[in-house]
């Protein structure tokens, strides 16, 4: 037993150290591998390998919020077929404003729910959409926002050129498919007028909507 512990120490150097060929490893010669988890939730491997974990949450939730079939009503918007619609009352102002043409409920039934049957016309494209859901369900409803823009130039192309608040350029929009709002765009750019542009924006899209005449360029 000593003759070998005398050669086991005799492999070792003074630093402590193993010597080629050994086979008694020094505890520190492999040390096994530290993980840590860091603030944002980054896991870092002492062998400089790192996983980065990300969230899977839809990006598109923010973009609509849930409200119950019954107590939605006219003129307000919901998500049908994963489009932003709006309704209204008036059949003959649904082709101009994209609103929803009309919301029925029917009577509940011996062994089911009542029944809201909605239908809307998509906000941008004008399409008609419909769907029957449990009044008691929710619904996905578009946060719809309304915004003024300086209109500023018209490409040659069909896109336009808006002043933001802080002082840059809006250039990724193109002219409305509207035919009478498209006149009135081009009609009152020819003139020099001063042109205030309303664009709506909903679930990623945005569109020209409106116009206000503020009078000749000064």
């Amino acid at each position: 037993m000593r003759r070998l512990i005398h050669k086991c120490l005799a492999e070792l150097r003074p630093s402590g150290t193993l010597v080629a060929g050994s086979r008694l490893s020094h505890p520190l010669a492999h040390p096994p591998p530290t993980t840590s988890v860091g603030f944002w939730g980054r896991l870092e491997m002492s062998d400089s390998e790192e996983h980065h974990f990300e969230s899977k949450a839809d990006a598109g939730a923010s973009k609509t919020y849930p409200q119950q079939a019954g107590t939605i009503r006219k003129n307000g918007h919901i998500v049908i077929k994963n489009r932003p619609c709006k309704w209204s009352g008036n059949h003959a102002s649904l082709l101009v404003d994209t609103k929803v043409v009309e919301v029925s409920t029917s009577k509940t039934g011996k062994h089911g729910h009542a029944k809201c049957h909605f239908v809307a016309i998509d906000i941008f494209n004008g399409k008609k959409l419909e769907d029957i859901v449990p009044s008691s369900h929710n619904c996905d409803v578009p946060h719809v926002n309304r915004t003024d823009y300086q209109l500023i130039d018209i490409s040659e192309d069909g896109f336009v050129s808006l002043l933001t608040e802080s002082g840059g350029t809006k250039d990724d929009l193109r002219l409305p498919s509207d035919e009478a709002l498209l006149t009135q765009i081009k009609d009152g750019f020819a003139e020099g007028k001063d042109l205030i542009v309303t664009v709506m924006s909903a679930m990623g899209e945005e569109q020209i909507c409106a116009l206000k005449d503020i009078g000749p360029k000064n």
